[in-house]
């Protein structure tokens, strides 16, 4: 287990290192990075598949360190994961906007058209305006959208992190005052999580709102 476990880890930091220079790619190439970053991510969820059942395996004394460290991991790559698809919504939304620019800059005007190409600037400053105020909401949801799996991956981390320490404290067992303590703390977090979820939900729906 130890050495698959290293082997995911390290393919982590790699997909982490390549997701800086996406900004940086040409558009060309672009497309061909995040296909390699795709398979890439495939293949960790396919090693923490086989890693959840090692740790399963594992000794008791060292089967609820094992998960937690797979969870870890599991957490990471949920958000390079979350990230990935943030990106290639941003660049396929900026695609479709500069083709829409070409095609009113490259229109062809007759003389029956006159009136239309008098205002030709302003109709170009318009769509620009349009144009740069969605990529703007579009940055919103994106950034809103990954808030919100972040929030959720941290719930499902807590609600493990919870049972297994209930399971190590009935091994080494605490007394029922402590296992209450630690209920009362992640009931706590439940509602600080959920109340987070819903004022990000709130502000985006006000963005979209105002900027509509």
């Amino acid at each position: 287990m130890e050495t698959l476990y290293h082997q995911t880890n390290k393919q982590i930091q790699e997909v982490q290192s390549q997701m800086g220079n996406l900004e940086r790619t040409d558009r060309e190439s672009v497309h061909l990075l995040e296909n390699e970053l795709q398979a890439r991510i495939d293949q960790i969820f396919t090693h923490l598949e086989r890693l959840e059942i090692l740790a399963s395996k594992e000794p008791p004394n060292r089967r609820q360190n094992a998960k937690l460290r797979v969870d870890q991991l599991k957490y990471d790559v949920q958000h390079l994961r979350t990230a990935l698809q943030n990106f290639q919504h941003r660049r396929y939304t900026r695609e479709a906007q500069d083709r829409e620019r070409e095609e009113l800059l490259s229109r062809t005007f007759t003389t029956n058209d006159a009136d239309t190409s008098i205002h030709i600037d302003e109709t170009i400053q318009l769509n620009t305006n349009l144009h740069n105020a969605h990529r703007g909401m579009d940055d919103l949801l994106g950034s809103g959208s990954s808030i919100l799996n972040g929030l959720r991956d941290q719930r499902s981390t807590l609600k493990g992190t919870h049972k297994k320490m209930l399971d190590v404290a009935n091994m080494l067992g605490l007394s029922n005052t402590v296992m209450r303590l630690i209920e009362r703390r992640a009931t706590q977090d439940k509602f600080i999580m959920i109340g987070g979820m819903l004022l990000t939900c709130v502000f985006m729906f006000l963005v979209i709102r105002y900027l509509g």
